[in-house]
């Protein structure tokens, strides 16, 4: 079981708590999270990723046992950690200012 945690906005579109678990089938992938929260919450379709390119979008960033993965390739298996769901998978939503 994969444990992911959300910004409160995103958990508000989704309708969900800000920690919710998943099953992911296969190997657990940054992209693999992403569909199966897509998949799960409908209402996420586009905001974590662009529709058409499917990259994430700018001022989200996904996070693995304490690192930054957002540069990562999607389709690089995640650590062991947050395959068990000892770890969360953490999506922030970055801020931009000046």
């Amino acid at each position: 079981m994969i444990r992911v945690r959300m910004p409160q906005h995103l958990s508000a579109l989704a309708g969900a708590e800000r920690e919710v678990e998943l099953d992911v089938a296969g190997r657990v992938t940054q992209k693999a999270i992403v569909d199966a929260l897509e998949l799960r919450f409908p209402a996420l379709a586009g905001a974590l990723r662009d529709p058409h390119t499917m990259q994430r979008r700018p001022f989200v960033r996904f996070f693995a046992c304490g690192e930054d993965i957002s540069h990562q390739s999607q389709d690089l298996e995640l650590p062991d950690a947050i395959i068990s769901g000892k770890e969360q998978f953490l999506i922030v939503a970055a801020i931009s200012g000046g």
